[in-house]
């Protein structure tokens, strides 16, 4: 399955390019994003951009220079990694004429390497060391975008919500504190078509990976993988993600979707699994031997957080979508609709996983229908419920919404209708409209 994340161009770059630009002037006059033929990464940062009134005739601002970057560079926990960086990215990018950026958790730019005469270009849009590329000042690119989504992107060519960075495609990955899990910053490498390639997103992910293994190294030299000393209770990320991010043991360990996979449906089975049950959940694993080499490889992720006959968790493991089903459960939709980033690994295909995220997002969508909170409606509508022509209908006549909230709502009520073929007026019955 293709990557949300991937910039899929084809082979005829200047024809896909022209077509997304034109998506991206429609967009500018007022076209909604399902009209815009572009990829769901690319619509909602355009609209984030908008919402942050980003100016896509104008370049980012430069907000550090001279002598206040030089002593944040020296203090910043990057500047450690950077010979790692420069060799892994750097040499790349000065050899195919390419530029290589890192930038801090604020999406500044700290050091921007690579081909002389690309640089002096990346000076006429900005990609200078110390300007600024949040999405909220530059709009969509990778470093930026990466940086929003915490998930290693890549934006091609007239994607970038900045006209005057249409010539160019990017590709970044964000690196993390192995102490907390906190980004750190944004590993890019940006240059002209060639960038669109797969193999720059990849080469970005495993810049930032060996970056985090360095400052993990330097902590703690002479410690394995695990910590044995932390125990504190390991916990999964898999909400709204293509692959499942561990923490345990004072490490941050990303996960393939597999080993994610098997991590959640072990959760989920506290008593243990047998090879044919834990083979059945994943849909694909018809022989006993496969399952136990892919086991295997994710103890040496994970250690001995997965133990055999019967398959089962050693230990306690957290998980984020864990936390909106308690909230749900306990009652607090509040509470649910703060922790739901989106669907469970939405990626999967696994069946195991596949029930539980369509479990999940079935009564997270029926408690926000049951709430009498506008504020509620209106946040889950716009994050995840777009589309959901019920919700909007919820909101639009909510006695408690304010004037403004149901003027939103009965806009998209009828755009929405019309759209499905419905009458202007009348009632949406607990099921959500064909798509």
């Amino acid at each position: 399955m293709h990557s949300p994340y991937l910039a899929d161009p084809g082979t005829e770059h200047k024809e896909r390019a022209g077509e997304i630009a034109r998506a991206h002037e429609a967009f500018l006059s007022g076209a909604t994003p399902d009209e815009l033929g572009v990829r769901p990464v690319v619509a909602q940062s355009w609209q984030r951009s908008q919402r942050a009134q980003v100016n896509p005739d104008r370049t980012p601002p430069i907000v550090l220079a001279d002598a206040e970057l030089q002593a944040y560079r020296d203090d910043h926990l990057l500047s450690s990694v950077l010979p790692v960086l420069r060799e892994l990215v750097g040499r790349v990018a000065e050899a195919d004429r390419h530029l290589m950026s890192i930038s801090d958790a604020q999406g500044r730019l700290l050091w921007v390497d690579g081909h002389k005469i690309v640089r002096d270009i990346g000076e006429q849009i900005h990609f200078v060391e110390g300007a600024i590329w949040d999405e909220r000042f530059a709009g969509t690119n990778a470093p930026g975008t990466a940086l929003a989504l915490d998930e290693a992107v890549q934006i091609f060519a007239t994607e970038h919500y900045s006209v005057p960075v249409h010539p160019w495609t990017c590709a970044a990955a964000p690196i993390h504190d192995p102490a907390t899990g906190e980004i750190l910053g944004i590993i890019d490498v940006t240059g002209g078509d060639v960038v669109a390639h797969p193999h720059s997103l990849a080469l970005v992910k495993a810049a930032a990976r060996a970056a985090e293994a360095e400052l993990s190294w330097r902590r703690n030299p002479e410690a394995g993988l695990w910590l044995p000393e932390q125990r504190a209770t390991a916990r999964l990320a898999a909400l709204n993600r293509s692959e499942g991010i561990l923490h345990a043991g004072g490490r941050r360990v990303r996960l393939s979707r597999r080993h994610t996979e098997i991590l959640i449906l072990l959760r989920e089975h506290p008593e243990g699994m047998t090879g044919d049950q834990l083979a059945d959940a994943l849909y694909d694993f018809a022989n006993p031997t496969t399952l136990r080499v892919e086991i295997n490889r994710l103890r040496r992720s994970v250690g001995e957080l997965v133990r055999s006959r019967p398959y089962r968790l050693a230990e306690e493991l957290e998980a984020d979508y864990a936390d909106v089903r308690d909230a749900l459960e306990r009652g607090d939709t509040a509470a649910a609709a703060t922790a739901y980033a989106g669907p469970l690994l939405p990626m999967s295909e696994a069946r195991g996983v596949a029930e539980l995220r369509d479990l999940l997002d079935a009564r997270m969508r029926c408690a926000v229908l049951s709430s009498e909170d506008p504020a509620l409606l209106e946040a889950w509508a716009t994050k995840h419920g777009g589309e959901d022509l019920e919700i909007w209908e919820r909101l639009a006549t909510s006695r408690r919404a304010a004037p403004a909230q149901q003027t939103l709502a009965r806009t998209q009520v009828r755009r929405l209708r019309a759209e499905y073929g419905l009458a202007p007026n009348g009632a949406t019955f607990l099921q959500r409209p064909p798509r």
